[in-house]
Formats: C-alpha cells, sequence, structure tokens
C-alpha cells in the first residue's frame, strides 16, 4: 500500500505482466512508507503517550511513595516489562490464525491495557499493583507481534528498516511527550499521581479509536514486492460473455502460478484474469497456520541465530527504571524532577530511529543492531565513573536512546526478513518473547544483587555480563548471503 502518484498507467498486457511484478511501474512513485505504517505510528504516539506517563512516575511512587525495596521493586518492574512474553505467542498465533486478524487482535490488546490505567487509582500494595501490572502487560503482548506484522506486510523487505525507523520515532514521540505531560500534571494538583493515572486513561482511549477508525486490516494493510497493494481481478466487461476471474491464493511456502510473483497476496489477479481466460476454480494452496508451524520456525537457523542473540543480551539490558533511579542517586535530582529523565532517553530515540533504521537498511541490520548494545555498555561505564559533571546526565540518555534506535526496530526488521509471511506475527512473537523473558530474569536478578550488594556491584556486574553477551553474538551472528537482505 504504497502512495503513487495520479498518472494512470497503461494497461498491462499478458507477456508484461511477470515483469511487472518484479519493477514498479514507470511513471509512478513510491513513497517512503506505507499509509499503514503512518496510521499504526500514530496509534502507537497516542498509546506511548498515555503509557509513558505512567511509567516515568512508577519508580518514584513505588519507591518513595510506597516504599518497595529495590528487590520489590525489581519484581513489579520485572512484570511490566517481561509479563508481556507470556502472551505474545497467543498474540502472534491468533493474528497468523485469523486471516486477516491482525488489527483487531492488536486492537484488543490496546484496549485491554487502556482498561488497566484507571484502577492503579485504587491499589495500594504490592499484589494488586503486580496483577494490575501483569494485565497491562497482557494487552501489550497481546499487540505487539501483529502491529509488527502489519507494518512488515505492508512494507517492501528493500525499505522495511526504513518503516520501522518511521514507526518507533512516532512511537518515541509520545514516549517524549509522556513524561512531559505527567511532569505537569504533578506540578499543577495535590493528588499529583492519582490526576497522571486518569489522565493516561482517557489519552489511552483516544489510541484504541484511531486504531479502530483509522488503521487497515486483512489485504489492504499489505503490500507486494513492486509496493502496492493488492487489487482484486478485473471484472469482466458486460457483453464480453467472459465469466469473471476468480483469484488464487498462493503463498510463499504453496505451489506457485506460473507469472505470480514470490509474495503475491490474496485478491491479487492471476495470469489467467489478465489474459482475459473464462473462471477456474480457486486455488488454496495454504493451511491456516497452527502453532507447531510457528514453533518450527525456530529450526531455520537465521531465526534461531536472532532469537538466541535477542535473548542473551536481554539478560544483561538493565530496565530502563532502573537506568533512571541510578541517575537519580548519582546526581540527586529531586523528586519531581524525576519524570523528566525518561524524556532525555525519548529525545535521543526519536532523533536516531529514522537514520539508523535507514542505515540498517543499507550497511546491515545485526552490525547496528550490535553497536547499540555497545551504546549501552558504554552508558554503564558512564554510570559507574566517578565523574559527576553537568553533561553525566545528557551523555547517559543520549548513549541510552541511542541503544533502544539501534535495536528495538531493526531487530524486528531483521527477523522479519526469516520468517514467511503466513507465520509472520508468529516469528516476531518468537523473538520478541525470548527477549522479554530474558529482561523479565534480568530485573529480578539486578533487583536483588542491588539489595544485597548495592547499586554500583550491581551495575557492573551487568556490564561484564553484556560484554560477554555482546562478544558471543558477534561469532553467532545470523549470515545472509547479499548485502542487500540486511544481517550481512
Amino acid at each position: 500500500m504504497y502512495v503513487a502518484d495520479s498518472r494512470a498507467s497503461t494497461p498491462e498486457t499478458p507477456a508484461a505482466s511477470t515483469e511487472s511484478a518484479a519493477r514498479p511501474q514507470a511513471g509512478r512513485r513510491v513513497a517512503a512508507v506505507a499509509p499503514t505504517v503512518l496510521a499504526l505510528g500514530t496509534v502507537s504516539l497516542i498509546t506511548d503517550v498515555s503509557s509513558e506517563m505512567v511509567t516515568a512516575v512508577l519508580p518514584l511512587y513505588l519507591v518513595a511513595g510506597l516504599g518497595l525495596s529495590p528487590l520489590g521493586f525489581g519484581l513489579l518492574d520485572g512484570i511490566y516489562n517481561g509479563f508481556s512474553a507470556l502472551v505474545r505467542l497467543v498474540g502472534g498465533h491468533l493474528a497468523d490464525r485469523g486471516g486477516g486478524r491482525h488489527k483487531w487482535v492488536a486492537g484488543a490488546g490496546y484496549a485491554l491495557s487502556a482498561a488497566c490505567k484507571p484502577l492503579l487509582l485504587v491499589a495500594q500494595t504490592l499484589t494488586p499493583i503486580g496483577l494490575i501490572l501483569a494485565a497491562d502487560r497482557t494487552g501489550k503482548g497481546l499487540r505487539t507481534a501483529p502491529r509488527d506484522a502489519l507494518i512488515s506486510l505492508s512494507s517492501t523487505p528493500e525499505t522495511r528498516g526504513r518503516a520501522f525507523g518511521v514507526h518507533r520515532a512516532m512511537d518515541t514521540a509520545g514516549a517524549l511527550l509522556g513524561p512531559l505531560v505527567a511532569f505537569l500534571i504533578l506540578r499543577a494538583t495535590v493528588d499529583g499521581y492519582d490526576a497522571v493515572f486518569m489522565v493516561s486513561f482517557c489519552v489511552a482511549v483516544v489510541g484504541v479509536l484511531v486504531l479502530v477508525l483509522f488503521v487497515p486490516g486483512g489485504p489492504a494493510a499489505r503490500t507486494t514486492r513492486t509496493g502496492r497493494a493488492p487489487t482484486s481481478a478485473p471484472a469482466a466487461r458486460p457483453g464480453s460473455g467472459a465469466s469473471p476471474a476468480p483469484t488464487l491464493d498462493v503463498r510463499e511456502r504453496g505451489t506457485r502460478a506460473p507469472g505470480i510473483a514470490s509474495e503475491s497476496l490474496p485478491g491479487s489477479p492471476s495470469p489467467l484474469a489478465e489474459a482475459g481466460a473464462t473462471a477456474a476454480p480457486s486455488v488454496r494452496a495454504e493451511p491456516r497456520p497452527t502453532l507447531r508451524a510457528a514453533l518450527a520456525l525456530l529450526r531455520r537457523p537465521e531465526l534461531r541465530g536472532i532469537a538466541l542473540c535477542a535473548l542473551l543480551l536481554g539478560l544483561a539490558t538493565v530496565s530502563d527504571s532502573f537506568v533512571f533511579l541510578l541517575l537519580q542517586r548519582r546526581l540527586g535530582v529531586p523528586d519531581h524532577w524525576f519524570a523528566l529523565l525518561p524524556v532525555g532517553t525519548a529525545a535521543a530515540f526519536l532523533l536516531l530511529a529514522v537514520p539508523l533504521g535507514r542505515l540498517a537498511d543499507r550497511a546491515g541490520r545485526w552490525q547496528v543492531f550490535l553497536a547499540g548494545h555497545g551504546a549501552l555498555l558504554l552508558a554503564y561505564g558512564l554510570l559507574l565513573t566517578s565523574w559527576h559533571g553537568t553533561a553525566l546526565p545528557f551523555a547517559v540518555l543520549f548513549l541510552h536512546g541511542g541503544f533502544y534506535a539501534a535495536t528495538d526496530g531493526v531487530l524486528m526488521a531483521a527477523a522479519s526478513d526469516s520468517v514467511p509471511e503466513e507465520l509472520r506475527s508468529s516469528g516476531l512473537a518468537l523473538v520478541q518473547t525470548g527477549q522479554a523473558l530474558a529482561r523479565f530474569v534480568c530485573s529480578l536478578a539486578f533487583g536483588a544483587a542491588w539489595t544485597a550488594w548495592g547499586d554500583r556491584t550491581a551495575l557492573t556486574a551487568s556490564a561484564v555480563a553484556l560484554a560477554l553477551c555482546a562478544l558471543f553474538s558477534t561469532i553467532l551472528r545470523p549470515v545472509r548471503r547479499t548485502p542487500s537482505e540486511g544481517l550481512v
């Protein structure tokens, strides 16, 4: 579904149909990203304003307001960042099985997360807060893989990194605005935390409405290799005596009809239809995806390597909340300014997401992905030094945001290259599940180490673990045959 100019093209002849599948039509211009990507980016922007309002104040609310220990906070933070791993495979599988249900599975996830926001108003102890956060992250788990699959399916392989970069940039714009809104609410109200939670709910509802009204679903959200949305077969002319030609439902792994591009989608006109042939029985070469087929994707060496590296690196990725708490301790940041720390990370992410996405398309996604973890390792190093200069928080937050810009969307673009279209949501969910579970374990371990030995020892151990995992991932990295495929 790429935007083209309004100039009409000449009708294709049967002989030219195969050639036109390999390149865009003359006189047509492909936009940088598909409209579906922009619509999903808008939904993510609004939703991130809501979620980051809560995320920005939650560490201080739990530690300073409710008096949780670092271990208790590590448990809740692990739930908040890792619980979605338990349902990501479910969300991806439901979207793939539904034959175009990506939008509605994602919408259910957005709606569930929105419903959890006002419940924080009545939760005051560890158990109910943990249950609410678990439900909120269940919504995130349901929506993430279907949403990323929609982005992948609406983009060509050559522009996938850019598409994910644009989406993540819009997503991060919301992450930039959310803490600012929370900061203003805390300064303007007496019961600031309650007001933050209620405003967050209202904003989340707007995000769900935008998804329902403006994000296309089913075949309308997809694009072919040429960058054009699938179109239905032309109807027979009145009086011609020809019957309408049915379409062929042919997928990547099924039997392909001659002359059809390898990523032809349901609704694309067949060569018989273009030639004006009479109707023939429709062909359905692919069964509905199964959970067993989704898990069998790990037999693919490239996807297995990506999933394993993401899992290992996730084990050494300290939660954002802990990074911000460490910065506050190092610099003595007042409580009412704490909500602004995530703004620095979000600003760097917003600034770098699109350039690094384009760099990943050109120079190789795996190199950019590993370089992002190098930036995170450098941020840990700065937090461990004795430097207390004014530039310290800016440097740490810039490196922190650069880490996300180089890894978040780039990892999904890399994994998309190794997953067939009919199992795209499930394949991305496999990678996301391993990474989320690893970060859940890291939050628990870091909180326990902080409680037992102090924050400095815990961060030193995490930095050493990250360096070792990055070295191992450099050796294990997936390799494509050609640089244009993005993983070299």
